[in-house]
C-alpha cells in the first residue's frame, strides 16, 4: 500500500488538489488522504467547492508521498507551527515530498526547500529565494532529491503522472494518461510568462489580485516577509551589509508589502493561481 497525504487547508484552490488526485489515486494499492488538523469539510478558495478532509495530521504521521497544494491562503498556512512540524517529520520518512503552485511556499517555510532548486506559480516564485531555495522560473516540473515542485495549477497534472511513473512504472502512468485523456492541446500559447504578451500578463495579474485582499491573507503575507527580511539581518555578522536581494532593489520598508502581494495575490478568477 503506498499512503499518499494530500494536505487540504482552508482556502487551497481545486485544480492544485484535484488535479494530481486524479492521477494519484489510481496507483495500484494507493490509499489517498485529505489530511488537516481536524476532519471535516474545508472550503476551496472559491469560496464554493468543499471537500472532505478525510484524517487529521495526527492520524497521518508516517505517509510514504505528501502533496500540499497552493491557494491564495498560503502565506496563512505557511506561519501555521503545527503543519509546517508535521511537515517536518513527515517528510524525514516519506518517499516524496510534492508541491503544487504556491504550496512551494508551505515546503519553504518549513524549511524543506533549503539549498534546493525548486518552482512554483510565476508570482510567488520570488517568495522562494528569501527561504533559502534557489527559485526556477523555466521548468515546469523541479525534481531535488525527494523534493518535486510544480509551476502553477495546470503543472499539478504533470507533477502527479511524473510521480506515478516513480511510484507505478511508467506504463502504469501512461494508462493512467490514457485514461484521463491527458493530451493538452490548447487554443491558446500563453500559459508561461515567457510567451504572454504585455497585455496578458497585465489581465492575468489583475485576475489573480482582484478578489484576494482579505485581511487575513494580507496581514499573514506581510508577516511572512517581514519575518524573513528580518532574519536575513539577524543572520549577517555585525557591521556586514545584509543581504535582501530576494526582496528587490527598493528598501525594505517598500519592498515588504510587495513582497507579501507577490505571495497572496492569487485568487478566484483563476481559481487561486494559475498556469
Amino acid at each position: 500500500m503506498t499512503q499518499i497525504a494530500i494536505v487540504a487547508y482552508p482556502g487551497f484552490t481545486a485544480l492544485d488538489m484535484i488535479g494530481p488526485y486524479e492521477v494519484l489515486r489510481n496507483l495500484p494499492g494507493a490509499e489517498v488522504r485529505f489530511v488537516w488538523h481536524e476532519a471535516g469539510p474545508i472550503t476551496a478558495d472559491s469560496g464554493v467547492l468543499v471537500i472532505g478532509a478525510t484524517h487529521t495530521l495526527a492520524e497521518t504521521p508516517s505517509p510514504d508521498v505528501i502533496l500540499v497544494p497552493g491557494g491564495p491562503s498560503t502565506p496563512v498556512h505557511a506561519r501555521d507551527d503545527a503543519l509546517l512540524d508535521w511537515l517536518r517529520r513527515t517528510h524525514r520518512t516519506a518517499s516524496w515530498t510534492a508541491s503544487v503552485c504556491s504550496g512551494s511556499v508551505i515546503l519553504a517555510a518549513a524549511g524543506l526547500l533549503e539549498g534546493r532548486r525548486a518552482t512554483s506559480h510565476w508570482l510567488t516564485i520570488p517568495a522562494l529565494k528569501a527561504f533559502g531555495a534557489v527559485p526556477v522560473a523555466d521548468e515546469r516540473i523541479v525534481h531535488e532529491g525527494d523534493v518535486v515542485t510544480s509551476a502553477g495549477v495546470s503543472a499539478g497534472l504533470d507533477l502527479a503522472l511524473w510521480l506515478a511513473g516513480q511510484i507505478g512504472g511508467e506504463n502504469r502512468a501512461k494508462a493512467i494518461q490514457l485514461a484521463l485523456e491527458y493530451d493538452p492541446q490548447p487554443p491558446f500559447d500563453s500559459g508561461h510568462m515567457s510567451k504572454a504578451s504585455a497585455t496578458t500578463k497585465a489581465a492575468a495579474t489583475a485576475l489573480l489580485s482582484k478578489d484576494s485582499v482579505k485581511p487575513a491573507n494580507v496581514k499573514a503575507a506581510t508577516m511572512l516577509a517581514w519575518e524573513q527580511a528580518l532574519a536575513a539581518v539577524r543572520s549577517r555578522r555585525r557591521g556586514r551589509q545584509p543581504d535582501l536581494s530576494s526582496f528587490g532593489s527598493m528598501s525594505i520598508s517598500h519592498r515588504v508589502p510587495a513582497a507579501a502581494s507577490g505571495i497572496w495575490a492569487q485568487s478566484s478568477g483563476l481559481s487561486g493561481c494559475a498556469a
